[in-house]
């Protein structure tokens, strides 16, 4: 097994065995949104995506932003989200499809996306109750939720026989820390496999930190991923096992949310919202 877990950390440091930045990914990236024809740029991107151009108008349909009608075109989409919340919902989208195998294996993909969804979801509503001086941009947040535990799809996009090895024993041991699981099974977190990845796609050194760290938010490499690190931490205990089977501890201290500057009497207020935000997200998701 030794030499397998050698393998496994070569591979994700070979250029050739991770999958290129999606083209449609780059582009968005690339998009200033600060100019009209940056915006309208966007949306003709995501317009020549069905996968994309899909999932935003179902989120923009979500109970979660109250939309008055049936909304069916991207631009009525980007008006009920705003463009920051499309552009990082649509690289998200699309670094997902490119990872996505077919067939799947034993990794559910549907359930993946729910968990990044509702994580990511979750992350801003608590970032809404930070100072304002300390909060992070809304669609940072969303896109560090949205693509915290790629390393999963990682790890099946390029060993599929020990993916499906890692969710049977995560799948048959729900209350053993994922951390462990890996460290027994594979040798390796998905955390520093979508880190490599990360690392390999050019993208901001936060992104890469939030990825490597979101399950160990006390190492001192976490601080270049802070706050997001702290509000991912949180979100994932409020929300244990939700979508895919990556049991996390549900233990919650004040230190928690004070470290984020909230009021720990808040609490309580703060976990229903954060409930709400999965349910919402399990609508969106099934609609998909």
């Amino acid at each position: 097994m030794n030499d397998k877990r050698v393998d496994l950390r070569a591979s994700i440091r070979n250029l050739d065995s991770l999958p290129a930045m999606p083209l449609v990914a780059q582009k968005i990236l690339r998009l200033p949104l600060d100019t009209l024809e940056g915006e309208n740029q966007l949306l003709r991107l995501i317009e020549q995506d069905p996968l994309v151009s899909a999932r935003i108008i179902g989120l923009a349909n979500s109970p979660l932003f109250g939309a008055a009608n049936k909304i069916t075109s991207i631009p009525d989409s980007a008006m009920m989200l705003g463009m920051n919340r499309v552009k990082s919902v649509s690289v998200g989208i699309a670094v997902m499809s490119t990872l996505t195998r077919h067939p799947a294996g034993h990794m559910n993909v549907q359930h993946l996306w729910l968990h990044s969804l509702g994580i990511a979801l979750a992350m801003c509503s608590l970032a809404r109750a930070m100072p304002t001086r300390s909060r992070p941009p809304d669609d940072e947040v969303f896109f560090a939720g949205l693509l915290h535990d790629i390393g999963f799809m990682v790890l099946n996009y390029i060993d599929p026989v020990r993916s499906d090895l890692l969710q049977s024993r995560l799948a048959a041991t729900p209350d053993r820390p994922v951390q462990e699981v890996e460290a027994e099974v594979i040798g390796i977190g998905h955390g520093e496999l979508g880190a490599e990845l990360a690392r390999h796609w050019d993208l901001p050194d936060t992104i890469i930190a939030v990825l490597r760290y979101h399950h160990t938010p006390a190492h001192a490499g976490a601080n270049a991923g802070q706050p997001f690190i702290s509000l991912l931490n949180l979100a994932e205990k409020l929300l244990p096992a939700f979508g895919i089977s990556e049991h996390v501890s549900p233990d919650i201290s004040g230190h928690d949310w004070s470290i984020l500057g909230i009021d720990p009497a808040r609490a309580e207020e703060l976990a229903v919202s954060v409930r709400e935000q999965a349910e919402h997200a399990k609508q969106v998701a099934s609609t998909l």
